[in-house]
């Protein structure tokens, strides 16, 4: 068997231009845009003539040339080098022509490879790579290449000139070659020998009979260069050595351009006037109309001077916008003591310049730019390349003669630097400055217009109103950046003329992009490194963007461009798009950018905080270079690392001679680690920080995170290749940045819209970790608290299910001891169950990134919660089974009178058996029997008197102070008193003269109101937690309650003085305190001893049973069973237990439906506060305002109160009704089925009734207080028919349980349920569980929904300081300054005490211990809310307080044209 592969053909390979081709014909204009612009960048010929594949037309692509420019360098008739940079379409240059006739030995593109660069295939020829001997598309194209000099002595050509070459034979293209030979300068032909009668001898003939030179090749020719004629030369190229025949060949081609005085010139567009042929502009129609409209809007550029174009035509974004942008720093940034009003002074100013900016026209070049892209034309895109070409085509000549201009005179500059010749100095850097603000004016592009925009949709967001000259709507203005965006066109972050983000436009396009395509998730790659080091070139080779790359065209500020993820790549990577962030380089010359250390550290900390990924590009091998960027890159990183943000980086260290070096690479990463960690080390000194090396700022692996690119060009531009190695490193850098980001969750748009805003605003105030608010990470913690609240509230609700059932199951005596272990088996359930619901809200919410950080503490916190409420049931219980005894006593003595009643009834019903059928007999003989029982009981037992609470107090402080007359005694609620200085006095042993007088003038500190209001507050929450102990609605009221509060009241008071406080409390302070307390409770104390009465007082009791007995006697008379009669009694103590658990069981129910639908109670602290706002606003009740202001945790309760009884009267009949009948339902049910399976039980063993009783209460005894000894002297021996016993419960029970539902209202919980088992105090004490601490300025509550949290305590909005009753020093005048504003302050101070120390507010930690635990954030975040407040009730605080706001304390006139209702919409708006 043979292994030869003789003889079995194989077919050619595709050849490789073949592919080229046919992906040229496939394809659509701004791919084949692309395709051009790409190979011209690869300095690869272009398509210039295409014929059709199946129709042989020929086709000029002229729009696939529109993108690219030529810049080049030659020398004039003086030697001065003149640098040229022109569009290809536009360059008028020589043009030589090569082609062939017939088949040739030698490859044509191979000998203007050599020609034009020998290093580089220029044209692809026969001996390339991949090359194959048939091809199908490429006969008869023409490709043009240019070659481009230097202004070197080695250069080639000394003028730019443009190569064609037609491939195929000329003998077959004859109209291709007909345009070539038209428009060439230069016409070279290969050929080989043929004789005379070949067709193509007439067309050389008439080609050297032309009077343009002509260079014959002969293939079979081994002769040197010849001129023949004028202008006409022979070459010889058989075995001959190719550098010679180029060398010749490059000669002859130069002597024929210059010796000709009349050589002509090649202008690329002047190709479209042929007439045979079709330009693909003309023939798209939606190409011509984008091209058409860019131009009419060009027109109205004629004629105008580049300078000032933009002054005229875009008045918005100039001094205007750059005063504004001046004035918002300084804004943030505020200087001297009276802040508000400089605040005040600069908003106005701002909103001064924003009307002008307003009130400036608009040009009509801007009008017909947004009207061409409202419209909904297809060519929409064609018109912003059109106009992008355009634009370029005008400004290029202007910005290429500034920059050559520029760069001239920066070198004068730098020769007179090292000559120290200061005068002339000093102007030529003056001289520089002015052509660098020249070069400023003439760059005007599509970013220009859209910046233009911007600020005109600022201006009228601003003043609420569309411009009068706008022919739309200026809403409308966003979706035209967002279609941009879309689309690929890059949109400016950051302008860079004006160094500011303009975060109302930004906002706006971000919020329309998420309107067409949907919050979708995006990761951000932003890039940062100095001036001209290849940022834009990378990114744009990278992911084929469109920054701008071109000399005098780097980027200013910050660009930002939207990249789809392809649904293959979606696989590896977690978003949706890829949003890439390009700067401007950092250290730019400081004459151009007039930029400072302090802008580079702004623009490096906003783009490496907005970058899920920064790379850091470093350009060459400059160690000093490395330490500029390096020194900046670090500081910004340290910044991100103390505002808890945790981007990634790569370092891209680019222009590497040797990249293939391992040795030196790994040199160059120590180095590089080494002088990271040095500039860690510098940073962290600035930024206040402990770090010693760069990896204890950000997570770093420099072997992993260090790329060596190679350099981008083969050679020297401008005619060097690009370096294959410099493109497999992008591949190699592309794949590792897929590889991070396919890790990361990135970020929504909705989180990088918010993160912007956060940043900026952060910068703005200059001390960026200070000032930094990240509003993503708040967002997180607030939706994090308002899970924590759910399951928290998971544990309450199990654990309240739980209480009740220990708690009937104490009572009904069928335990005896609580078991802590028990208590925690019954709620494991549930506590596994909000494990993992913490566990999923952790692993799978959008933000899992951020919540991590919170991860253990929240966990801690929950099994603390839990554990808190095991306690606390276990404490309550606890006092249950304590006070059992007493309870026991009473319950007795309660069923030896009915037990006594029963049996008297009965003896009389055998009396009165004969007169069954008389019912007015019976009833009257009832009647007298109970009045007489009755009467008989009363006297025995001492009746249950209503209680005065305040009386009994006034006797307890009459025997203390016995020279008081208490009666007489004005008392004042001390909840509500302006200042406590009337109840302190200094302490004898202080020796404090200075404090004295303080105190003596009625002035006391805000530490000092403070402290004391915290003692209050202290007492009055243990006070309440006594009173509900004391379990009075079970075991009644007793004077010695009052004794017992009023001891702790005097003990804790006592304990307060005994420390380190350098002030008594005087007699009226207890005493007001004392009357305050129990006012407060007075109700509570008084409807609980009503509960006891009403279930104990023998007359009111009995009142109630008299009904249930005269049934049971009606039943006696008439002969009824002993199990009949003895049903009806069990459904008659049933009733009361029966109550008493629907009504508990509702509670729950309603305060769990309350909680998840009410607006106001079912989110976290901050939402609950806002309505509270906004009830106070719809009251404009002073005295509440003040008690919510010094009151905050009572007027919450207050407000829950009115909150769940408003709930229960709205929905009573649509919820809270039928929630109540569907528990005595079920309750109903698990009666009568506990009767019936306590028959059976009993008919199986053989039991008598005492066994059944046992079942029956056994079986119920989890969901109600019902046990045998309730039975206990009921005579129910003679009971033996169960199942008779049980169809009595059947027939009786529903009468009792309509009894108790139409018995129901919307007061009854008050009147049925103890304090603790009410829905609003079941909310109260699960929503009152957080942080109480106020702001020791404003008295802002910390919103914080944990109590005892962990961290600083912080509120998203302070008040205006004077509401917390503040003052100016040494006067009268209540303060309008707001914390935010005065910590941003780098001078104002303030007194945190009574002495004359002071402290400066942006160092207000310092000032002691109740300000070093809050987080003030320097910003301008105040709520309208407080201004509309202090100007609506003036006067209610100046009277409050015995100050005004006068003077300093002047309110500004803006606060006063704040509405109520402008005040309560700010509400939703910003909580």
């Amino acid at each position: 068997m043979s292994l030869s592969n003789n003889g079995v053909s194989k077919p050619d390979p595709v050849h490789p231009m073949d592919v080229q081709m046919a992906v040229f014909h496939c394809a659509d204009s701004f791919l084949k845009q692309l395709m051009v612009t790409k190979l011209s960048q690869c300095q690869f010929a272009l398509p210039l003539l295409v014929p059709h594949p199946f129709t042989q037309q020929i086709e000029f692509p002229l729009w696939t040339f529109r993108q690219i420019n030529k810049s080049w360098k030659m020398r004039n008739t003086n030697n001065d080098i003149i640098s040229k940079e022109e569009p290809v379409y536009k360059a008028e240059t020589p043009m030589v022509s090569f082609f062939r006739f017939g088949s040739v030995s030698s490859s044509k593109s191979q000998l203007m490879n050599n020609l034009i660069n020998e290093k580089h295939n220029t044209f692809f020829h026969r001996n390339c790579p991949g090359s194959s001997r048939t091809r199908l598309l490429m006969d008869g194209v023409v490709e043009i290449a240019w070659f481009c000099p230097s202004g070197k002595d080695t250069d080639k050509f000394n003028d730019c000139v443009a190569f064609c070459n037609l491939h195929g034979d000329a003998g077959v293209n004859e109209k291709q070659l007909q345009i070539l030979t038209q428009k060439s300068s230069v016409n070279v032909v290969l050929l080989s020998q043929f004789d005379e009668n070949d067709k193509n001898m007439i067309t050389l003939e008439n080609l050297y009979s032309d009077p343009k030179p002509l260079i014959c090749l002969f293939s079979e020719d081994e002769s040197n260069v010849i001129e023949i004629d004028t202008g006409k030369y022979k070459i010889g190229l058989k075995d001959r050595n190719q550098s010679d025949v180029s060398e010749e060949l490059r000669r002859a081609i130069n002597d024929c351009l210059s010796s000709s005085a009349s050589v002509s010139m090649f202008r690329l567009e002047d190709l479209s006037k042929h007439s045979d042929i079709r330009v693909d502009e003309e023939d798209d129609e939606d190409c011509r109309r984008g091209r058409e409209a860019a131009q009419q809007m060009m027109s109205l550029l004629e004629n105008k001077n580049l300078r000032e174009i933009k002054e005229s035509f875009l008045p918005c974004q100039g001094e205007l916008w750059h005063q504004w942008c001046q004035k918002n720093k300084e804004l943030h940034r505020p200087q001297g003591e009276d802040i508000e009003q400089e605040i005040r002074r600069k908003q106005t100013e701002m909103k001064k310049i924003r009307e002008e900016q307003h009130e400036s026209h608009i040009s009509e070049l801007i009008n017909f730019f947004i009207t061409q892209m409202n419209s909904y034309a297809t060519n929409k895109r064609f018109f912003l390349k059109w106009l992008r070409i355009l634009l370029n085509e005008v400004t290029s000549s202007d910005l290429s003669a500034l920059q050559h201009k520029y760069e001239k005179n920066w070198s004068k500059v730098s020769k007179l630097k090292e000559g120290n010749e200061n005068t002339n100095q000093l102007k030529e850097e003056s001289e520089l400055e002015k052509i660098s603000e020249e070069l400023q004016a003439a760059a005007f592009g599509l970013e220009h217009i859209m910046r233009e925009i911007g600020q005109i949709y600022e201006s009228c967001s601003s003043v609420k109103k569309n411009k009068t000259d706008l022919k739309f709507n200026f809403s409308s203005l966003p979706s035209l950046a967002a279609e941009m965006m879309i689309s690929g066109f890059p949109l400016e972050l950051m302008d860079g003329d004006a160094a500011h983000v303009p975060l109302i436009w930004i906002t706006a396009v971000l919020d329309k992009l998420m309107s067409i395509i949907g919050d979708q998730s995006i990761f951000v790659i932003s890039v940062l490194g100095l001036q001209s080091s290849g940022k834009s070139t990378m990114l744009n080779a990278m992911f084929g963007l469109q920054f701008a790359v071109s000399a005098g065209r780097c980027t200013r500020g910050a660009f930002m461009q939207l990249i789809r993820v392809s649904e293959e790549m979606k696989d590896q990577m977690k978003f949706d798009y890829i949003l890439v962030v390009d700067t401007e380089g950092l250290r730019a010359l400081e004459s151009d950018r007039k930029s400072t250390k302090h802008h580079d550290n702004e623009l490096a900390t906003f783009v490496v905080g907005l970058g899920n990924l920064t790379l850091i590009n470093i350009f060459g091998e400059n160690p000093a270079e490395m330490q500029d960027i390096l020194q900046i890159v670090v500081q910004a990183f340290l910044r991100m690392k103390k505002v808890k943000l945790n981007p990634s980086c790569m370092f891209v260290h680019q222009n590497v001679s040797d990249v293939t070096a391992k040795e030196k690479n790994m040199e160059g990463r120590r180095r590089l680690l080494k002088t990271l960690d040095e500039m860690t080390k510098l940073a962290a000194e600035d930024e206040d920080i402990n770090a010693e090396c760069f990896s204890d700022v950000i997570n770093f692996d420099v072997h992993n995170d260090v790329k060596y690119f190679a350099q981008l060009w083969e050679g020297s531009p401008p005619m060097a290749p690009p370096n294959p190695n410099y493109c497999e490193n992008i591949q190699e850098l592309k794949k590792t940045i897929i590889s991070k980001a396919s890790k990361s969750n990135g970020m929504r748009l909705t989180h990088l819209k918010k993160h912007i805003k956060d940043l900026w605003e952060a910068l703005l105030n200059e001390r960026f970790v200070f000032s930094f608010r990240n509003s993503l990470e708040i967002s997180a913690y607030r939706r994090l608290e308002t899970e924590y609240s759910k399951w928290t509230w998971t544990l309450r609700s199990a654990m309240m299910e739980i209480q009740t059932k220990l708690h009937n199951k104490i009572e009904n005596e069928a335990i005896h001891e609580i078991d802590e272990i028990e208590l925690q088996r019954e709620l494991k359930e549930k506590s596994d169950e909000v494990k993992k619901c913490m566990c999923n809200f952790f692993d799978k919410d959008p933000d899992a990134d951020s919540l991590i950080q919170w991860k253990t503490s929240f966990e801690i916190k929950i099994n603390n919660v839990q554990e808190n409420i095991v306690n606390e049931t276990k404490r309550k219980l606890k006092e249950i089974l304590g006070q059992l005894d007493l309870k026991r006593k009473m319950d007795a003595q309660k069923t030896q009178h009915e037990n006594t009643l029963l049996e008297k009834s009965k003896e009389l019903a055998l009396k009165l058996k004969d007169k069954t059928n008389d019912e007015e007999t019976l009833k009257r003989e009832f009647d007298l029997f109970w009045e007489d029982c009755v009467k008989k009981i009363t006297t025995d037992t001492t009746p249950i008197k209503d209680i005065d609470i305040l009386k009994d107090v006034r006797k307890l402080l009459s025997d203390i102070y016995e020279s008081l007359n208490v009666d007489q005694w004005k008392d004042s609620d001390i909840f509500t008193v302006e200042s406590y200085s009337d109840y302190v006095q200094i302490k004898k042993s202080s020796g404090l003269t200075g404090f004295v007088k303080k105190l003596i003038s009625g002035s006391l500190s805000h530490q000092t109101e403070s402290k004391v209001r915290a003692l209050i507050n202290e007492i009055v929450q243990q006070t309440d937690i006594m009173i509900q102990s004391f379990n009075i609605s079970k075991l009644g009221y007793n004077f010695s309650y009052i004794q017992k509060l009023t001891d702790y009241i005097k003990a804790r008071i006592t304990d307060y003085e005994e420390k380190s406080v350098k002030y008594v409390f005087n007699k009226e302070f207890f005493i007001d305190l004392v009357f305050s307390i129990f006012k407060r409770s007075e109700k509570t104390i008084t409807d609980q001893h009503r509960m006891f009465r009403e279930a104990n007082d023998p007359v009111l009791y009995l009142k109630k049973k008299r009904n249930e007995y005269y049934s049971i006697f009606k039943k006696y008379c008439r002969g009824a069973t002993s199990a009949a009669i003895f049903g009806e009694i069990i459904c008659q103590k049933l009733k009361e237990p029966i109550e008493q658990s629907v009504y508990k069981q509702t509670a729950r129910d309603l305060a769990d439906e309350i909680r998840s639908n009410c607006p106001s109670l079912n989110g976290n602290r901050s939402n609950l506060e806002k309505h509270i706002l906004k009830k106070l606003a719809e009251e404009e009740n002073f005295d509440k305002y003040m008690n919510y202001i010094k009151n905050p945790k009572e007027h919450f309760k207050s407000f829950i109160r009115d909150e769940v009884h408003q709930y229960i009267s709205d929905q009573f009949s649509i919820s809270v009704q039928p929630k109540m009948n569907q528990n005595i339902k079920v309750l109903q049910q698990k009666i009568l089925t506990a009767a019936h399976e306590s028959t059976e039980d009993v008919q199986v063993k053989s039991g008598d009734v005492d066994l059944w009783l046992k079942f029956f209460t056994q079986k119920l005894s989890d969901v109600l207080i019902f046990s045998v000894k309730d039975f206990s002297g009921v005579k129910h021996d003679d009971v033996d028919d169960f199942k008779l016993l049980e169809d009595v419960i059947r027939t009786e029970l529903p009468s009792i349980m309509s009894d108790i539902s139409r018995e129901f209202s919307t007061d009854t919980f008050n009147n049925k349920l103890d304090l603790n088992n009410r829905p609003d105090e079941i909310l109260i004490d699960h929503l009152c569980q957080c942080c109480w601490v106020q702001c020791p300025f404003c008295g802002a509550i910390c919103t914080n929904t944990i109590e005892n949290h962990d961290g600083d305590h912080s509120v998203p909005f302070h008040r205006v300081n004077g509401i917390n009753g503040w003052h100016y020093k040494d006067t009268t005048n209540l303060c309008v300054e707001i914390c935010t504003t005065q910590v941003a302050s780098n001078t104002a101070s303030f007194y945190p005490d009574s002495t004359d120390r002071t402290v400066l507010w942006r160092e207000y930690r310092t000032a002691g211990e109740r300000f070093e635990k809050w987080s003030i954030t320097p910003d301008l975040s105040e709520l309208p809310y407080w201004k509309w407040f202090v100007c609506r009730f003036q006067k209610d605080l100046e009277k409050h307080y015995k100050k005004t706001f006068q003077n300093c304390g002047n309110i500004p006139d803006e606060w006063r044209q704040i509405t109520r209702q402008e005040a309560v919409e700010c509400l939703d708006k910003y909580i």
